[in-house]
């Protein structure tokens, strides 16, 4: 799963100016067209995020609400969208940490391990030629959210940000509040572990 080194939230529409303005002179109309105009966007990467519907909603609404809050912390230094797909990121994982998830596998068992001499015990399966191919058809997408899913949360969560949400390695360890290179570790290991998952569907795939 290549990761992109520029961030990629969803675009906002035109005109961000002019409807934070609006926004901070209180214009009602001005609130209900952030909604309109976020809102879908927003609930799509909450629900990537929290795979729960009603958390994934409720997540949206505490960002739309946290944002017309602090309005006032909004230089203008990124786009009005950016900014606020990074509050509802934070509040996504804000909730997660709030909530006892589902008992996570240990990452440990998906990694690489090494005998004395250096060689790989079980070495993991060679991935056929289609396998990357297979991987982006509709109908394995959500077998790999589930995938995703299974991984503990701090290295789930740096494989949605930075491969999936597209923020970079700064990004990313802005918004966890970690290092750069936790970031990368993370990442890492995390992509380590899901190919592991993966492997099972993946080996063997002939070309169609």
């Amino acid at each position: 799963m290549p990761a992109s080194e520029s961030p990629q939230p969803p675009p906002g529409p035109p005109f961000d100016a002019e409807l934070v303005a609006r926004l901070r002179a209180g214009d009602e109309a001005a609130f209900e067209q952030l909604v309109r105009d976020h809102g879908g966007r927003l609930l799509a990467t909450a629900r990537r995020f929290l795979r729960n519907e009603e958390d994934a909603r409720d997540a949206v609404q505490e960002a739309f609400l946290s944002s017309f809050k602090n309005l006032k912390r909004f230089e203008g230094n990124s786009r009005f969208s950016t900014w606020l797909h990074r509050i509802l990121i934070n509040a996504s994982l804000m909730k997660l940490r709030s909530k006892r998830r589902k008992p996570e596998i240990s990452l440990e068992s998906l990694l690489p391990r090494f005998k004395e001499d250096g060689h790989l015990y079980d070495p993991p399966g060679r991935w056929s030629e289609a396998a990357v191919s297979i991987a982006l058809k509709r109908e394995m997408q959500q077998l790999i959210r589930d995938r995703i899913e299974d991984l503990p949360e701090i290295y789930r969560t740096v494989l949605l940000l930075r491969d999936i949400e597209g923020y970079n390695t700064a990004e990313t360890a802005e918004i966890l509040d970690v290092t750069t290179n936790a970031v990368k570790l993370r990442l890492h290991r995390a992509r380590q572990a899901l190919k592991r998952l993966l492997d099972p569907q993946f080996q063997g795939q002939s070309l169609q």
